[in-house]
């Protein structure tokens, strides 16, 4: 069912008269939504609607500390791992290997 001149004049006298879609609907034997897609598609809006109140603007609330016992130890100071300050591993003879692969192979023989 289409949109014929007649109806989109009832529509548009209807709605400057400041009717809702929801009370113009039945006059015209569509939905509420069809309404609303006819009044969109014509261009008619309302405007907006000025605020019903008018609310405050509150400041945050301000957070109290909790305690003083969690800020009484200082936090551990945290420690770079930087290649230059790591210990380089000790480094072993061939001598000293072969007599620690001897010791090893005596325990567990």
């Amino acid at each position: 069912m289409g949109w014929d001149a007649k109806d989109i004049a009832l529509l548009t006298r209807l709605w400057s008269a400041g009717q809702s879609a929801a009370q113009i609907a039945p006059r015209l034997g569509r939905s509420r939504n069809a309404v609303c897609g006819m009044l969109t598609r014509q261009g008619l809006k309302r405007g907006h609607k000025p605020p019903t109140a008018r609310p405050k603007i509150r400041r945050p609330p301000k957070l109290k500390p909790r305690s003083s016992a969690a800020c009484a130890r200082p936090a551990p100071k945290k420690v770079s791992r930087n290649t230059t300050e790591r210990q380089q591993p000790k480094e072993f003879g061939r001598q000293q290997l072969y007599a620690m692969l001897a010791e090893a192979v005596r325990n567990t023989g």
